[in-house]
């Protein structure tokens, strides 16, 4: 399996991101702005689709796969491909809470702690759908690792389209989030463009 070995605070530095969208609260001393350099409109492009990549942790192949099922689907391609992106099953247990970081969310998930509609599901790409119930194996809920990961997310507002109960550590899809409600740094219509040439 490819494993993207880049230190993150760095990738975030050269992708002119806030680190907070993945869930980390460190603040790098160093703050490194683009030097004056202008970006070509492809660059721009480019550093948007990299970006979707980082913050989801989908590597090239599966991404292209999401955008031609996003091109395939009634409505705007940009919006379509967001919404699935934030539908997989890893950003999921992210924005409930039960995970501080997206990558610790796919560890979870690929562990077998996790419990859809009742049935163990352990591929973080599963895409979930509205009226699907989340829980934490009954298990696994006592452990010290999700006490710690509480004590961190437990101020962290969850979107709308989620309902959260961190006593059980469940959750449930009350329905598909719409693009307003993604409050990701991405513009996915310069990831279009960038696939449409």
């Amino acid at each position: 399996m490819a494993v993207n070995r880049v230190p993150v605070l760095k990738r975030c530095r050269s992708l002119d991101m806030d680190p907070n969208f993945l869930g980390i609260s460190k603040t790098s001393k160093r703050t490194r702005l683009n030097g004056g350099r202008k970006i070509s409109q492809y660059g721009l492009q480019l550093r948007e689709k990299q970006k979707a990549k980082f913050i989801y942790g989908v590597l090239e192949k599966p991404f292209r796969n999401y955008y031609k099922r996003a091109e395939r689907m009634k409505g705007m391609t940009g919006e379509n491909l967001m919404v699935m992106l934030e539908r997989r099953l890893d950003n999921v247990i992210f924005r409930l809470g039960f995970a501080r970081t997206r990558k610790e969310a796919r560890q979870i998930v690929g562990h077998k702690h996790v419990l859809v509609n009742g049935k163990q599901v352990n591929v973080p790409s599963y895409l979930i759908s509205a009226g699907d119930e989340i829980t934490i194996k009954e298990k696994n809920r006592s452990s010290a690792r999700y006490k710690a990961i509480l004590e961190v997310t437990g101020g962290r507002l969850v979107p709308e389209w989620l309902e959260s109960d961190k006593e059980s550590l469940s959750g449930k899809v009350l329905n598909l989030p719409e693009r307003a409600a993604i409050d990701v740094p991405v513009d996915e219509m310069l990831i279009v463009e960038l696939y449409s040439k």
